[in-house]
């Protein structure tokens, strides 16, 4: 018959409970009449956990690759079900009440998501590191970048349709695979769906794998590397557009902010914000569109458009036209050191002539080579949304 769930516990030296996690599985299976499987992926057990997986009655998949996403991706791939429903195999979570999930993934949700906060967190089942801080701001993150609807990034226990994970081609193979399956899923926009589960304590007497901080960076490290305007674009348009504000507000002379006196020193500081501020904005284009060539990151309408604009001729004439302000820029200061007879100048007029045209030397440069690193890096890429003479 066709099988159309496959229970997925990841496994790693799981010996105290993952009997009673088989059995709480099965039980959901008889009572609910699913035509289903329950697979262990296990991860290089050393324990009795494979032989007590097959003594109760599940299937166990060996994968050699280590890590929490290395187990699912193994598991996912050697699933027989229409729909996975995955959960750790430390008794934290009741896989005999899954009908929740089946509901949504019957309904036509490809990805189901348990969110604890709501179903409830047992007292000692989460540390209150992760339960105030870590998870909060990493999913407020998450949904900050990318608009998903899941509110909680990290719940374990979660069913999805197998065919558009994988779809998906998840890469990561440690504790950021949690992150990595919501974030693709929500800009790849699948059906997302989040039901109440539940979080008990672990039941086993070791220390979980999870390491809080390195696990946490992990998370955060993946949201940022996923997300090219957050991490360059917004920051570099902020710096830029504050050092622009600032150079045209000191350009006229000194200015008071509270009884301090700003003036071309500052006005130094401006330009770097700006030259920076640019290469930044470059590094957002750079890694999208490399990205993009290797299908690690999907199309993004607004870049899209960014770079559409932004072809390899404009650049160069954006480039040219910023050199040519900035070696006028240049003559002009030449020419008022030579009204002094090329002698000591009062750097306060000096500077304020000096400073925007090695500003605009700078930008232009830059943005001349980088209109040439992008038309490297798009050759032989097709953009998004064209198709192609033989489609």
């Amino acid at each position: 018959m066709t099988c159309e769930l496959t229970i997925l516990m990841p496994c790693l030296n799981e010996a105290e409970t993952l009997e009673t996690c088989i059995k709480m599985a099965q039980d959901f299976l008889k009572r609910s009449e699913i035509v289903g499987e329950i697979l262990v992926a296990d991860n290089g057990s050393t324990d009795d956990s494979q032989a007590i997986a097959t003594r109760s009655g599940a299937r166990v998949v060996a994968v050699r690759d280590k890590g929490y996403g290395a187990a699912l991706l193994g598991g996912i791939r050697a699933a027989h079900g229409k729909y996975v429903i995955m959960g750790d195999a430390d008794a934290s979570y009741d896989f005999s009440r899954l009908e929740l999930f089946i509901e949504k993934l019957r309904e036509g949700y490809e990805l189901v998501m348990g969110n604890r906060f709501k179903g409830g967190i047992a007292p000692g089942s989460m540390p209150p590191l992760h339960k105030y801080l870590g998870n909060p701001v990493l999913s407020g993150i998450g949904r900050l970048f990318f608009r998903s609807p899941c509110k909680d990034f990290h719940c374990g226990l979660r069913g999805f349709e197998r065919e558009s994970i994988m779809r998906l081609d998840l890469q990561t193979t440690g504790m950021e695979f949690a992150s990595e399956m919501v974030v693709k899923a929500t800009l790849h926009r699948l059906r997302i769906a989040e039901v109440p589960t539940t979080l008990s304590p672990d039941g086993r007497s070791r220390a979980p794998h999870l390491r809080s901080w390195r696990d946490g960076w992990r998370h955060l490290r993946f949201l940022m590397i996923y997300s090219p305007r957050w991490l360059f674009l917004y920051p570099g348009l902020c710096l830029s557009g504050l050092g622009l504000v600032l150079m045209a507000w000191l350009l006229p002379g000194t200015k008071f902010l509270f009884s301090t006196g700003l003036d071309v020193h500052t006005l130094v500081y401006a330009s770097g914000m700006i030259v920076v501020g640019m290469q930044i904005i470059f590094f957002a284009l750079f890694t999208y569109v490399h990205g993009n060539n290797l299908q690690l990151l999907p199309a993004n309408p607004f870049l899209d458009r960014c770079l559409r604009f932004a072809s390899l001729e404009i650049g160069i004439v954006a480039g040219i036209a910023l050199l040519a302000g900035g070696i006028v820029g240049s003559f002009y200061a030449v020419s008022l050191w030579q009204q002094a007879n090329f002698g000591p100048q009062a750097p306060e007029e000096l500077m304020r002539v000096v400073v925007p045209s090695v500003t605009a030397l700078a930008c232009g440069a830059q943005t001349v080579f980088a209109a040439f690193f992008l038309s490297v890096l798009r050759l032989g890429h097709r953009p998004s949304g064209v198709a192609s003479g033989n489609d």
